[in-house]
C-alpha cells in the first residue's frame, strides 16, 4: 500500500463511487436483511454472505455458505499486509474485481488457465487445464499466503486440496465456490474437511465466479474498515 493510499479515508475505496450508487447499495442491503430475517452467521461473516446474495439475488446462499472458523480473521489480517498473491482458476474472477480495490491492498493477481505450457501439460498428462494451472501456481510459489479464488473448475479445487494436504501449500484463504454438476459439490465437501487452511465455500452445485468476486470484495471492505473481531 502506497503512502497516498494510506491517506484515503477507510471505506472510501471499497464503497460505491457516487452517493446515488451508495444509496442503491445500502437500500439493497436493507432489503436483503429484512427478507432474510434471523440467520446463524456471525457479524463478521454476514457482510460476506449478504454481498453474495446481493450479487446473485439468491437467498439460498443464506445457509449454503460455510466458513472455516478462522476464515474471516485470517484473510482480513492477510489482506492488511499488502502484497498478497491473488490466484484464481479463471480470468473472469480477475476481470470482475475492482482494480481500485485490488490496488489499494497491493494484491498480485495471476491465473494460468490459458497458458501454453498449462494446455500442453494437460493434454500430455490427461488432466484438465485447471489442474495444471494450480500446479503451476504452486511451482511458482504463488500459493503461499495467497488468496485463492475458485469459481469455475472443481478440478482446480480438488488439485488445490491435494497440494495443501500433500505438498504443504498454505494459502491464507481459499474461496472455494466452483459451480456445476460434475464434482462441484464433491470438491466443496472435501474442502470443508480441510483444517490446515481457512476457507469459505458454498455447498452443493451452486457457485460461480460472480460469488467469488462478491466474497473477495466483501473481505476487502472488512479489511479496509477494520470491522473484524
Amino acid at each position: 500500500m502506497t503512502r497516498d493510499e494510506r491517506r484515503v479515508k477507510p471505506g472510501a475505496v471499497t464503497q460505491q463511487n457516487t452517493q446515488a450508487g451508495r444509496s442503491i447499495e445500502d437500500n439493497s442491503f436493507a432489503i436483503i436483511d429484512a427478507e432474510t430475517g434471523p440467520h446463524d452467521y456471525t457479524p463478521e461473516q454476514w457482510p460476506i454472505v449478504r454481498r453474495m446474495i446481493h450479487a446473485s439475488a439468491d437467498f439460498d446462499l443464506n445457509g449454503l455458505t460455510e466458513f472455516h472458523p478462522a476464515a474471516v480473521s485470517a484473510s482480513v489480517a492477510a489482506l492488511q499486509r499488502a502484497g498478497r498473491p491473488l490466484v484464481t482458476d479463471v480470468a473472469m474472477i480477475l476481470a470482475g474485481l475492482s482494480p481500485k480495490r485490488r490496488l489499494r491492498f497491493g494484491l498480485r493477481p495471476s491465473q494460468f488457465i490459458a497458458d501454453v505450457d498449462v494446455v500442453s501439460q494437460a493434454q500430455a498428462q490427461g488432466t484438465t487445464r485447471a489442474v495444471q494451472a494450480m500446479r503451476k501456481a504452486q511451482r511458482l510459489g504463488l500459493l503461499e499466503g495467497a488468496i485463492v479464488g475458485i469459481g469455475n473448475a472443481p478440478t482446480a479445487l480438488l488439485e488445490l486440496i491435494d497440494l495443501i494436504e500433500g505438498q504443504g501449500a498454505r494459502p491464507a484463504l481459499v474461496v472455494g465456490m466452483p459451480v456445476g454438476f460434475v464434482a462441484a459439490a464433491e470438491s466443496k465437501a472435501r474442502l470443508a474437511e480441510v483444517a490446515a487452511v481457512p476457507w469459505i465455500l458454498v455447498r452443493g452445485r451452486k457457485g460461480g465466479s460472480t460469488l467469488v468476486v462478491a466474497a473477495i470484495h466483501a473481505l476487502l471492505g472488512l479489511a479496509d474498515t477494520g470491522r473484524v473481531g
